[in-house]
């Protein structure tokens, strides 16, 4: 188990809808990270396994706030919940800042896997139009977004039939069927973001390939956006989020740099 969290603290009623929250030492204001877990979206993995992700970078200095939140196989999880969840998790940052003097200007994303593709979308939320079903009001603007072998693009996600279909479950359908809900719900199709991404990805990831950052970061950089693409060679997909890594000190050394 990873070292115990501060609180753990609701930002929504309904049952996953919390986070844990770890703190620095000193008396801040603290950088903010949003941790968003992978697991393709599905119930049977839950935040406790980025734990000592989370704990390992509030060692380094910034406080870490990961995100529960409705899955696939959950009442209120995939299309919308889940993406919906997230968002007012991310916004919740704005209660807790009061509390436990965080900086509010120094707020970054970062997520695993399906995780990763969540980390995106929370930077590519302010492009949705006020009719959306996506849509939140004023969400909380960050300086930048990590994807650690992140599912950076849904369609290609379909495509591949990544997890036995699991974009289908998560949105509902194909991309023919559903196209909004794609357009709505992948940072690719979102792009440009406008802030500082960075994709951090093994090149021999069977789980999310690494084609999937490469095509993202040359349609980012293509239009513009300030994006960086750390491929770590012969890497699978676990190494990003293992703090005893030879890879882990490579995602610190990024996540500083967004900060400074």
């Amino acid at each position: 188990p990873a070292p115990p969290p501060a609180a753990r603290i609701a930002y929504c009623p309904e049952e996953f809808q919390f986070g844990d929250l770890r703190l620095p030492s000193g008396p801040g204001p603290h950088p903010v990270i949003v941790v968003i877990h992978g697991g393709f979206w599905r119930a049977k993995y839950d935040l406790e396994h980025i734990g000592h992700v989370c704990a390992a970078l509030t060692e380094q200095g910034f406080a870490t706030w990961n995100l529960e939140f409705h899955r696939i196989g959950h009442e209120l999880g995939a299309w919308p919940g889940t993406l919906l969840d997230v968002g007012h998790g991310a916004d919740y940052v704005r209660q807790l800042a009061a509390t436990y003097n965080l900086d509010l200007g120094r707020v970054i994303s970062l997520g695993h896997s399906a995780g990763g593709h969540l980390a995106l979308w929370l930077a590519a939320r302010s492009r949705l139009a006020a009719h959306d079903p996506l849509y939140l009001a004023d969400p909380l603007p960050l300086i930048g977004a990590v994807a650690l072998g992140g599912v950076c693009d849904v369609k290609e996600c379909y495509k591949l039939n990544l997890s036995n279909g699991v974009a289908r479950e998560f949105l509902g359908g194909s991309p023919e069927e559903v196209p909004q809900r794609y357009a709505d719900a992948s940072p690719m199709e979102l792009l440009p973001l406008g802030i500082p991404q960075v994709l951090i990805h093994g090149t021999a990831d069977p789980n999310v390939p690494f084609s999937i950052a490469q095509g993202y970061y040359e349609k980012a950089i293509g239009l513009g956006d300030p994006v960086r693409l750390v491929p770590l060679p012969d890497a699978e997909h676990f190494e990003v989020i293992d703090t005893r890594s030879a890879e882990w000190p490579v995602v610190v050394q990024e996540v500083k740099q967004l900060f400074s």
